[in-house]
């Protein structure tokens, strides 16, 4: 009887979407099976929009971040430190927990999960998973991602780490790790429970350690898909993956104590952000929060990669050494964050003694060369060298001398 029940409740939703975006394109199926407008996809491209900070300040939005997901810089915050309940977007740590198992191979995509009683008994958003139905991990982070599925959610959790309460205690330590000092877990799902708060600054901390897994963004950028081969329709919630250039994600969240809350994430000509916006009065506001906020980022900033040319560093000296200089190389140059506009004001110093003592380890910093903006230093990277370079002594001076007369 159970089964039947969920197919035509399955079907039943899936016909409502067919009608809603066939008959009524202009409207979609959330993930509570409610229908909300959404605006028409645009007929071409629109024009990037212009957003000042002081239009940034007004959204619609009890608390909001907005941080630089390359450097973890926060670029915009209203009330960012602020707890609260964080509804569905608490699926992002667990998110990041089910990719950390995959990555590190305690779990697989590929893995079947059977759903335990208590998954099946989460309610609200989900995609009606019967006590002892199976599905792969890949088909429950699909659904967690996509529809905000609770008990695909619960079954992961309780994959990972055997029990709920074991899970959240994962949650717990990764986000003390990740310096989430306002957050608070109590379950994997984000239901509204006592005890359970985050902020959105600590939201948009997760977010960007979520988005170090480029994997995950396979999920968070579908728009429709299905699943039990078409029986079951999925339709993102988070509306951006479809209407805003650039999004890769990330999470909704909607419960009466949480109000409407979403981490949205983009990215564009090399520059990643996050935005996040907690306790919109309804959800057209919470992604007007973060549209504003994507569209100050990227109006406001753009992502400059310093280049320094192989020649430009000179050998150094090397004084007593087997060799007579050491090659000096650069470490990574990581994507600086300047104002828009202002990527050709950036100057460098190239900071290298003439000469150095022996031995040279590998690797040894032999100086620095700095990226620097209107007087503000924006990087420093460290210039190392190349190879090993051991000091001259007799015994060493008379096996070089026997090697060049009997070469």
């Amino acid at each position: 009887m159970n089964k039947w029940r969920n197919r035509l409740a399955a079907l039943g939703t899936a016909a409502v979407m067919a009608v809603a975006l066939c008959i009524c394109p202009a409207r979609t199926v959330c993930a509570d099976g409610l229908l909300e407008w959404q605006e028409a996809a645009p007929a071409q491209a629109e024009e990037e929009a212009v957003v000042t900070e002081a239009q940034a300040k007004e959204v619609p939005a009890k608390s909001a971040a907005l941080m630089d997901a390359s450097s973890g810089q926060l670029l915009f915050e209203k009330n960012a430190h602020e707890k609260m309940p964080p509804a569905s977007i608490t699926k992002i740590m667990t998110m990041l927990l089910v990719m950390e198992a995959i990555e590190d191979g305690s779990i697989r995509y590929t893995d079947a999960v059977a759903c335990s009683e208590h998954a099946a008994e989460m309610g609200g958003s989900q995609i009606w998973l019967e006590p002892g139905e199976e599905m792969t991990v890949e088909e429950l982070l699909k659904a967690a991602a996509v529809n905000s599925a609770n008990d695909a959610s619960m079954a992961l959790a309780e994959h990972v780490a055997g029990s709920e309460e074991a899970f959240v205690a994962r949650m717990n330590q990764r986000a003390k790790e990740l310096g989430m000092e306002n957050t608070a877990f109590q379950n994997p799902t984000g239901l509204d429970e006592e005890g359970h708060y985050s902020s959105a600054y600590d939201i948009a901390l997760m977010s960007r350690e979520l988005l170090k897994h480029e994997d995950i963004t396979r999920f968070t950028t579908i728009w429709m898909d299905s699943l039990r081969g078409g029986e079951t329709a999925l339709t993102n919630t988070n509306k951006l993956v479809r209407f805003y250039d650039g999004c890769t994600g990330l999470k909704t969240g909607t419960t009466d104590g949480a109000g409407s809350c979403l981490s949205a994430t983009a990215s564009r000509e090399g520059l990643s952000l996050i935005a996040v916006s907690m306790g919109s009065p309804t959800s057209d506001e919470r992604f007007s929060a973060c549209r504003t906020l994507l569209d100050y980022g990227f109006s406001a900033f753009e992502s400059y990669t310093p280049q320094v040319e192989a020649g430009e560093l000179p050998e150094i000296r090397v004084k007593n050494g087997v060799e007579g200089t050491v090659a000096p190389v650069l470490g990574e140059a990581p994507a600086l964050l300047v104002a828009k506009g202002k990527s050709g004001d950036v100057t460098r110093t190239v900071s290298l003694p003439e000469e150095v003592e022996a031995p040279v380890e590998e690797g040894q910093r032999l100086g620095e060369i700095t990226f620097a903006l209107d007087g503000s230093q924006l990087a420093a990277i460290p210039i190392t060298a190349e190879s090993a370079v051991p000091k001259m002594d007799f015994s060493t001076a008379i096996r070089m001398i026997f090697s060049m007369l009997f070469q």
